[in-house]
């Protein structure tokens, strides 16, 4: 199943997974001087996941990331300094400083859905995504991430289900990190796999080691490759684990110091680099080279971000809700004639027929394709025959009012049997 990777392509996976883990470690120094002002949700230990799958999807493709995806932000294109911007509440921020945290996206260029805080809502918002595309006939998949935790929301098996119903094109990567803030997977599923859930909407699913960049590269590029081709949603489980806390605030006592010790040997960057190494397409030079490019960039971007000023007091009662064209100039990008999705021009008759039912006229003289025990199927008369035989009036008028007649007459006449 594991596709080839060229050199340049596993030099890719290093450097993101690389400029990931050294943008958090930017951003706790900056939370540590209490210049970011939002929460701080930490992926150490996760940054192949998000690299690797965002890495799969071609450039028109459609993401939502959640708080531990800033590598996909980064293999998408999103700047370092937008990202700290973000979190420092800065007027060239994104959101010109209105929110603390990663709710941002870029709609226009970069397709990037802002994360929403409800966990599992963005599954069926990405699901109308992959299908507003094929609507479109833009080709493309659409990917968000969701927790183990996550998974257990009602609102991820109602998304996961619509998606499997609609054939979307749409790939879900759940990221079993083995902790929902504190309460471990097998206090939460009776699950060994939670990609078995899959199975409950006739959907396929992967499980891959989620800290092989390599590994979660290739299946995911498979499973995109799969939906774009029309065989709807793919859910990815990513075996992994959270090596900090829920948050910063978030010390994680509850970890055991073994399971710690176990996973953070299994670091996915050193596993990488190990690698390379061995393969022999990354040696001292060119480490060294990508880390000098990675601390310049940084220290550009960090420096940017600090020099932006903080946001006017008059801008906080604009942009809060949407006015119209002044607000955004969102428009549908079609890539197929409109003609092809409008109301077909077609003979060919609306008729559902049930097996063991038949299909023929009411007893309204209406087009019935189906009609039911109770009801006697019509003799073939049409409704305009139908409705001149009885004086204009509508036969099922006239049927109703018939039976009435015959209702009252039948209930008089056991009255009168009752009082005798």
């Amino acid at each position: 199943m594991k596709k080839d990777l060229t050199r340049q392509q596993h030099l890719d996976l290093y450097y993101y997974m690389r400029l990931n883990r050294a943008v958090e470690d930017t951003m706790v120094k900056l939370f540590r001087q209490n210049k970011i002002v939002g929460g701080l949700y930490s992926s150490l230990g996760q940054e192949a996941i998000s690299v690797g799958t965002s890495y799969a999807l071609q450039k028109k493709d459609w993401l939502a990331p959640m708080i531990r995806n800033i590598g996909a932000l980064l293999v998408k294109g999103v700047k370092p300094r937008d990202i700290f911007m973000q979190h420092m509440a800065k007027y060239d921020s994104p959101t010109k400083g209105k929110d603390g945290t990663s709710h941002f996206g870029d709609l226009d260029d970069l397709h990037i859905v802002s994360p929403i805080s409800m966990l599992g809502d963005l599954i069926p918002v990405m699901a109308g995504v992959a299908i507003a595309g094929r609507y479109l006939g833009q080709k493309i998949v659409a990917m968000t991430w969701i927790g183990d935790g996550g998974s257990s929301t009602g609102v991820f098996h109602e998304g996961l289900n619509f998606a499997a119903v609609q054939k979307a094109p749409f790939v879900l990567i759940l990221e079993n990190n083995l902790w929902a803030y504190s309460t471990p997977v097998r206090k939460q599923v009776p699950l060994e796999n939670l990609a078995d859930r899959a199975k409950a909407y006739g959907i396929d699913s992967y499980i891959v080691d989620g800290n092989d960049v390599a590994a979660v590269y290739s299946t995911t590029k498979e499973a995109v490759e799969r939906a774009r081709a029309g065989e709807g949603p793919i859910l990815i489980e990513a075996k992994t684990f959270r090596r900090l806390g829920h948050a910063q605030h978030d010390p994680a006592e509850y970890v055991p110091k073994e399971m710690r010790a176990y996973w953070e040997a299994r670091d996915p960057i050193a596993l990488h680099e190990k690698f390379l190494l061995s393969e022999k397409l990354l040696d001292a030079k060119s480490k060294k080279d990508i880390e000098d490019k990675i601390n310049t960039l940084l220290a550009t971007e960090r420096d940017f971000a600090e020099n932006s000023p903080m946001p006017p007091a008059e801008l906080a009662e604009t942009g809060v809700y949407c006015t119209g064209e002044e607000c955004h100039k969102i428009r549908a990008k079609w890539e197929r004639p409109i003609s092809e999705v409008t109301p077909p021009k077609s003979s060919v008759q609306a008729v559902w027929t049930v097996p063991g039912f038949g299909s023929g006229k009411s007893s309204g003289g209406v087009n019935a394709p189906i009609h039911f025990g109770d009801t006697q199927p019509s003799t073939g008369i049409s409704a305009s025959e139908a409705k001149s035989s009885n004086g204009g009036k509508p036969a099922a008028k006239v049927a109703a009012k018939t039976a009435a007649k015959k209702t009252v007459k039948t209930a008089a006449s056991a009255s009168r049997k009752a009082r005798r």
